[in-house]
């Protein structure tokens, strides 16, 4: 794989070459197939940067091109040894051309998205900075999925009045299938990474929580992942991103999604808190993710559900099968509390599961590795406002999390 970047004012220009051992179906760090549609995309910043240092162009092009090479990257100049000895110690790749110093940085910014979890992040860090990506077209790549609203995200990402900072890229359409997405997760930090140098970043905040650092995301079905290859600090992209001297923060990383739903709906972000694009003046109430964050937001009110949804729609199919289900501490969550819950599309999960609000208290406390897990200039702060808001897991309530999926 070769890269490239170009620059013209404010934008940046990435194109990429595959070698020929590279394929145009790969793979990113959660194990979904993608299939490449092209070699190029563009990032748009708000202004024209200084100079910035080769390993963050690197890395920001490495989020991009990683599930397709198979066996060597050039850049299109030198990298520090420290990032070029992560890319071959994570991902086997050897990395080039080598030369000059690493970077580091002293300010931390989040990575904003505007869900729960990323304002629950903003409520533990008020002075940090927002980053905030927003997808936008590609010139040469048709858009099918213009029901993706992201101008509206990045119109109540404005009216947060924190310091904010929106860049603008179409590197989601590098993707032919599934669908237009990052091609890594880390992606979406594209833009975050080309600013670094001028922001003076040394530290990257996201919403990721309980679920999917420890628990393994929806694709990590009932695992513990004490490893998870895409967000412990000691995996492949945690290191790779440490090299490049700007450290993945995950301030919500011990927390479960009640948790985060609750400090976003208490803060001064509320009314700018959305996780669906498909409608302008709201969710659209219907799909996947809104059944499941209104599970969990009924749950945290202790309200009944609010949906029009019956069990026998597609959307619902898989909550009437028995489990596992992805994200299932919360399934399991929602069910325990939410009021009338075996009327509802979710009441047969909630017959499989039998879950109660005493086998399900641990998610309402914070499992205590995870805040060891964040780099000390910003350990204490994100500490002291858990110990506060939330309180900590007990040595039980915590081998909940260290057992699970075990029978």
């Amino acid at each position: 794989m070769r890269v490239t970047w170009a620059a013209d004012g404010g934008v940046r220009r990435l194109t990429f070459r595959l070698d020929p051992e590279d394929e145009i179906t790969g793979f990113c760090a959660d194990g979904q197939p993608l299939r490449l549609a092209t070699n190029s995309c563009r990032v748009e910043l708000p202004r024209e940067p200084y100079d910035i240092h080769p390993d963050l162009l690197a890395l920001a092009a490495w989020t991009v091109v990683a599930p397709w090479t198979r066996r060597a990257i050039v850049f299109d100049r030198p990298v520090s040894p420290e990032f070029a000895a992560a890319i071959q110690s994570g991902w086997g790749i050897e990395a080039g051309p080598v030369g000059g110093a690493p970077r580091s940085g002293g300010r931390l910014a989040i990575s904003y998205s505007g869900g729960a979890d990323s304002a629950a992040v903003a409520a533990m860090l008020p002075d940090a900075p927002f980053v905030h990506f927003q997808r936008v077209s590609h010139p040469r790549v048709p858009n099918r999925w213009t029901h993706y609203r992201a101008d509206v995200l990045a119109s109540l990402a404005a009216q947060t009045g924190r310091e904010l900072t929106v860049v603008r890229s179409d590197l989601e359409f590098t993707l032919a299938e599934p669908r237009p997405g990052y091609p890594e997760h880390h992606a979406v930090a594209a833009g975050a990474l080309l600013l670094a140098d001028e922001l003076d970043l040394g530290g990257l905040a996201f919403g990721y929580e309980l679920g999917s650092r420890w628990l393994g995301g929806d694709r990590y079905l009932l695992r513990y992942t004490p490893d998870n290859l895409m967000w412990s600090p000691h995996g492949a992209w945690g290191r790779a991103f440490a090299a490049a001297g700007l450290h993945i923060v995950l301030p919500v990383g011990g927390v479960s999604e009640a948790v985060t739903m609750r400090l976003a709906l208490e803060s001064d972000l509320r009314e700018q808190v959305r996780w669906c694009l498909r409608g302008v003046n709201g969710p659209c109430g219907t799909c996947g993710k809104c059944l499941y964050k209104e599970l969990i937001q009924a749950a945290v009110e202790r309200r009944p559900l609010r949906t029009t949804v019956a069990p026998g729609r597609p959307v619902a199919r898989k909550w009437q099968e028995p489990p596992p289900y992805g994200g299932q501490e919360m399934i399991e969550y929602g069910c325990a509390r939410v009021p009338g819950i075996e009327d509802t599309l979710f009441g047969r999960a909630a017959g499989f599961l039998g879950a109660t609000e005493e086998s399900t208290a641990w998610l309402d406390r914070c499992y205590p590795p995870a805040i060891e897990e964040i780099p000390e200039p910003w350990r204490g702060q994100v500490r002291d406002f858990v110990a506060g808001e939330v309180g900590f897991m007990s040595d039980d309530e915590a081998r909940r999390v260290e057992t699970w999926g075990m029978s």
